[in-house]
């Protein structure tokens, strides 16, 4: 356990960094070169633009992961809600209301409808992270929801009810605490599917102006020249599957612990 824990960390910790810090040691733009050459100073060579990789790549992790994270958060941040709610609650009327909505959204693919409103509104970073965001509530709102069921209906949750306890103190103190290995699963699987979504939506221009410094994009921009030039293509790709991996792996270990405690 204490082996995969490490080997997630080391992983998932080289794009993260890379992500993060790696603007701060990117350095003023140089002169552009021809594009998709090796050396002439370039340690990774030049891109589809003749910038160079090594600078892009540095700069290019923090769209992907901050979307990524902030869309997972978002989509939580909601579905807990609306999950314990139909949970806990005894009025049919108010779970139908909340959850079938959910069930009709669950019907569309999610880069499906990603691309239906982003050909309308053409969204900006934010308003990608709030696209995969919405299209992961359903699916999050109904794993909470069954995730809390079994622990809604204990005797507990009924004397609670009894003493008069606050809907938060149960829903929180109790059924959220119950679900919380549930919910911890769930995430490592969902951010790895919110960082390929992300991802994705970047590679087809979704969020991410064509020309920017992106992981994603960079993928796309040059996949013209992978056999000339492959390490424009090879790096940044490898960087977001190290990043989704050493999510799951660190995932992994986390509830292997909580589960032998």
């Amino acid at each position: 356990m204490r082996s995969r824990a490490a080997l997630g960390v080391l992983v998932m910790g080289v794009p993260l960094a890379l992500a993060l810090l790696g603007p701060l040691f990117a350095g003023e733009p140089g002169p552009r070169a021809a594009s998709f050459t090796l050396g002439n100073g370039h340690w990774l060579g030049t891109d589809f633009t003749g910038r160079d990789v090594g600078r892009e790549i540095l700069l290019g992790g923090r769209s992907v992961v901050l979307v990524a994270l902030a869309a997972t958060l978002l989509a939580y941040v909601v579905a807990l809600p609306l999950g314990l709610i139909g949970a806990l609650t005894h009025r049919t009327w108010l779970e139908e209301l909340l959850m079938r909505p959910l069930d009709v959204l669950l019907a569309v693919p999610s880069l499906l409808m990603i691309l239906l409103v982003a050909s309308v509104l053409t969204p900006d970073a934010t308003g990608l992270a709030l696209l995969v965001a919405l299209v992961n509530i359903p699916d999050a709102a109904r794993i909470v929801r069954a995730a809390a069921a079994e622990a809604a209906s204990r005797p507990a949750v009924e004397a609670l009810r009894m003493q008069g306890e606050t809907w938060w103190r149960m829903a929180v103190g109790y059924v959220g605490r119950s679900v919380a290995r549930t919910l911890a699963a769930d995430a490592g699987v969902r951010l790895t599917g919110v960082l390929y979504l992300v991802a994705t939506a970047a590679f087809l221009g979704v969020g991410v102006a064509p020309d920017a410094s992106d992981w994603a994009v960079m993928v796309d921009r040059n996949r013209t020249g992978l056999f000339v030039q492959p390490w424009a293509v090879v790096v940044p790709a490898l960087l977001i599957v190290a990043l989704t991996m050493g999510g799951n792996l660190l995932f992994d270990a986390l509830l292997e612990k909580r589960r032998r405690v």
